[in-house]
């Protein structure tokens, strides 16, 4: 695993198999498609590969590989690193148990509460994304016309202009007990004093539905604007009411898009730091800013990586779920 010699081989292994990948595509395909090198010609071909093989290792696979590697590995100095005390050990999911190396007295239910409200919440946030977003892509699909198209687009990606910290502080700042909600609540006589906003996590749950809206309204609007309007139209005819042709024509067809926004935002919202950090509540536990203090407030890497990868396999597991769920194959998601 931490051979030099399988940090230099990988990425050969890798292009490799990107080259062949190419050229059984090429020999695969009948001669009146041209095959990958002839699509694309040998440079620009040999480029993509490198570039896509070079992404796929050093962005995704080697980091991946060595954090899991890490998390099996007891936090040591850096004298006794690859030492005879460097052993593989299952001591930091220990401590995410049970809160201590040795003892499993008592459960750890401080990390654990927060592990499993962070994907429950996730899921919330999804689900409530989807909800937002489906009616208006389904409108700039099927029955916005061009003008209006763009003016909405406008209105969906210039609020993105602003940074994420920001808007997260934009959020505390009108949820704030002083802030402009709770004024004109009070104001319309709603409520006699101020409601907190964030310790109720309403903040948080606002803030991160607002911070990954166009990752679940794109993948949506592409997905449904392939649809022919013909068949919408058939139902109508037909007699279908409303929500039978969203349940049995729009959405089946939509599924790739659904499944894609829904795996972004759900994996961003398990990983989000800064905004949790901003509008979470004093009793707010999101389990990111826990594995964020195991690196950088107790250094404790392999720790870190041992929540990272608890994280990881939940997000794995939540992708398969909806694949399950939706019938659709990893790649058909792409579509």
């Amino acid at each position: 695993m931490r051979s030099i010699y399988v940090i230099l081989l990988l990425p050969l292994v890798v292009v490799i198999a990107f080259w062949l990948i190419a050229r059984v595509e090429g020999t695969g395909t009948s001669t009146s498609r041209p095959g990958f090198f002839q699509r694309n010609g040998w440079p620009i071909a040999l480029y993509l590969i490198i570039a896509v093989g070079f992404w796929a290792l050093f962005i995704i696979v080697l980091p991946m590989i060595y954090m899991v590697d890490l998390s099996f590995r007891p936090k040591l100095p850096l004298s006794q690193m690859g030492g005879p005390k460097d052993v593989y050990t299952l001591q930091n999911y220990r401590y995410f148990l049970f809160g201590s190396l040795t003892s499993t007295a008592h459960w750890n239910w401080i990390h654990i509460n927060a592990f499993f409200t962070t994907i429950f919440a996730s899921i919330l946030i999804t689900l409530l994304n989807f909800a937002i977003c489906y009616p208006l892509a389904y409108h700039m699909a099927q029955s916005a016309t061009a003008e209006r198209l763009r003016v909405l687009l406008l209105l969906l990606i210039v609020p993105y202009w602003v940074n994420d910290i920001l808007r997260a502080f934009a959020f505390r700042v009108l949820l704030s007990s002083g802030g402009i909600v709770n004024q004109a609540l009070m104001g319309l006589g709603l409520t006699s004093e101020p409601f907190d906003f964030l310790a109720a996590d309403v903040g948080l749950y606002m803030g991160l539905s607002y911070a990954y809206l166009l990752l679940m309204i794109f993948p949506l609007y592409n997905a449904i604007e392939s649809l022919d309007r013909n068949q919408i139209e058939a139902a109508r005819d037909l007699g279908a009411p409303w929500w039978h042709i969203h349940a049995f024509i729009v959405m089946p067809h939509a599924k790739p898009g659904i499944a894609s926004g829904c795996t972004l935002v759900f994996m961003l919202c398990t990983g989000a730091v800064a905004t949790p950090m901003v509008l979470g509540g004093p009793r707010t536990m999101w389990f990111t800013p826990i594995v964020y203090d195991r690196f950088y407030q107790l250094f404790n890497w392999p720790q870190g990586a041992a929540y990272a990868f608890l994280l990881l396999v939940a997000c794995i597991v939540f992708v398969l779920t909806v694949l399950r769920i939706t019938g659709l194959k990893l790649g058909e998601i792409t579509r």
